[in-house]
């Protein structure tokens, strides 16, 4: 099994592979992880070309853009290759997507969490990977719904911004937020480079009392702004057990055993099952705050 991921080489990506290599361990499967330099999804399709050709028997994927993937996991399918996802709700030609948290949810957790900052009322910005990644734009969604429904003097300063899966992205896109909209006062951020960008930068022009910043984050990695309040409250799920997962389901599939809601998924226990749309979902949303940081990283986050 060799897992697709966004990009390679930054904290998430590293906790997925993590999970995935005890998962091959434990269950005897070879395991390997490639992903892009970029986040580009083309990438992500000759990356999947590759595999096909080289006979692999399952793929793991984080798709970045679900209508550019579908045509080469159709050809993957044919070619009898197991399709996971994760983060893929919607992505056709999946075999089956395993889900670590209940979307609409976490989306809109990270905006109750922002008013609360904002006091309910100000300027703020969302942030996502890309502007086709999947999951990332429904929690914008979700979010931007909630604000508009509940939180009615907050003000969106414009649709969404890419760049939060590259803490150096996220760091000049914050600068510009700064530059471009004196009164910003928020940034939500869905990637876990994000806040991590816009934490530093936060922190290196003494912002971090103005303008509130929540998103996606790995507490290892963002422990110093959680603490120094750069960054007000980071969510996640362990990506370490979706890799698990990923790779479990796989050998669920290849086993043919039927999976159906309440299956015992190695690694997640029993889940909740959606057999029409292929979905295996628990619900492990973390919350990141000055009181938790420390627990989490213990536990390996």
């Amino acid at each position: 099994m060799v897992l697709v991921a966004k990009t390679v080489g930054d904290a998430w990506t590293n906790l997925l592979e993590k999970g995935l290599t005890k998962a091959g361990t434990d269950l005897s499967i070879k395991t390997s992880v490639v992903g892009t330099t970029h986040g580009d999804p083309a990438e992500q399709v000759k990356l999947i070309e590759d595999l096909i050709a080289k006979k692999v028997n399952a793929i793991g994927l984080l798709p970045l853009d679900v209508n550019v993937l579908a045509p080469v996991l159709k050809r993957a399918r044919e070619a009898g290759i197991v399709v996971i996802t994760q983060e893929g709700p919607n992505q056709d030609e999946k075999t089956w997507d395993v889900e670590m948290i209940d979307s609409k949810d976490y989306g809109e957790s990270q905006m109750k969490a922002l008013a609360r900052e904002l006091g309910e009322e100000g300027d703020y910005a969302v942030v996502v990977g890309t502007l086709t990644t999947p999951l990332h734009n429904f929690w914008a969604d979700a979010a931007i719904a909630y604000q508009t429904e509940h939180f009615p003097k907050m003000h969106l300063v414009a649709d969404r911004f890419p760049g939060s899966d590259n803490v150096d992205q996220s760091a000049q896109l914050t600068r510009d937020l700064i530059k471009a909209y004196p009164n910003l006062k928020g940034i939500i951020a869905f990637g876990a480079g994000g806040p991590i960008g816009a934490g530093n930068v936060l922190r290196e022009r003494h912002l971090s009392d103005k303008i509130a910043v929540v998103g996606s984050v790995v507490p290892s990695q963002a422990k110093p702004l959680i603490d120094s309040g750069a960054i007000r409250e980071g969510f996640l799920w362990n990506p370490a057990e979706a890799g698990y997962a990923m790779a479990a389901v796989a050998q669920l599939e290849w086993n043919g055993v039927k999976i159906e809601n309440g299956t015992d998924v190695p690694g997640l226990g029993k889940a909740i099952v959606d057999p029409d749309k292929r979905i295996i979902a628990v619900n492990r949303m973390l919350h990141i705050t000055k009181e938790t940081v420390d627990g989490l990283i213990a536990d390996g986050l």
